[in-house]
């Protein structure tokens, strides 16, 4: 009798763990992303994400973040590109101006899988900032301000991290509300 009430006992834990595990998943424009998904197939879902993977695909960056990684990406709204002066996007997104795009998309991307806490490890071994060097080459530097994770980029903006660990098959997105520009 014993043996039973323990395995049902285990049933019902194991169902609990499960269900509470499927609710993990963050949800990240209106879509949850999954760790078994690569950046790509998570980011197509979100529907405050369609610019950037507008971008993505001009830039013809999809196969690259599709990769194996793992990449680290700091992943702007559309509220973030909206920031930007009229026109930028569009511009941006024009054929003539893929390397334009591609250096600024590849502005948002390091290389290795930084979750916040390897960052805020970081930064208090800097003592209080950090520099990450972005798959473009540029520099990135990162703090804490509060509980809030911040980003400035070369050209003196900063981004605040808004939904942090996203994590992917691929690496890892941190959800940012300000583009991040290089020099």
């Amino acid at each position: 009798m014993k043996r039973i009430i323990l395995s049902a006992i285990a049933i019902v834990a194991l169902a609990f763990t499960t269900q509470v595990y499927a609710q993990k998943n963050p949800m990240v424009g209106g879509a949850a992303m999954y760790a078994t998904k690569d950046i790509v197939d998570n980011a197509v879902n979100s529907k405050d994400h369609t610019t950037l993977v507008a971008a993505v695909k001009a830039a013809g960056l999809v196969e690259t973040l599709k990769g194996a990684g793992p990449f680290t990406v700091f992943a702007p709204t559309n509220a973030a590109f909206n920031k930007l002066p009229a026109g930028t996007v569009a511009t941006l997104l024009k054929p003539e101006n893929k390397s334009a795009l591609t250096k600024v998309l590849t502005y948002h991307v390091v290389a290795g899988k930084w979750t916040a806490a390897d960052i805020d490890k970081a930064i208090k071994k800097g003592k209080g900032k950090t520099e990450l060097t972005t798959v473009e080459g540029g520099k990135l530097w990162a703090w804490m301000e509060g509980k809030k994770l911040v980003l400035k980029d070369e050209k003196g903006g900063t981004a605040t991290v808004t939904i942090a660990n996203v994590m992917q098959k691929n690496g890892v997105i941190h959800v940012i509300d300000t583009v991040l520009m290089p020099k």
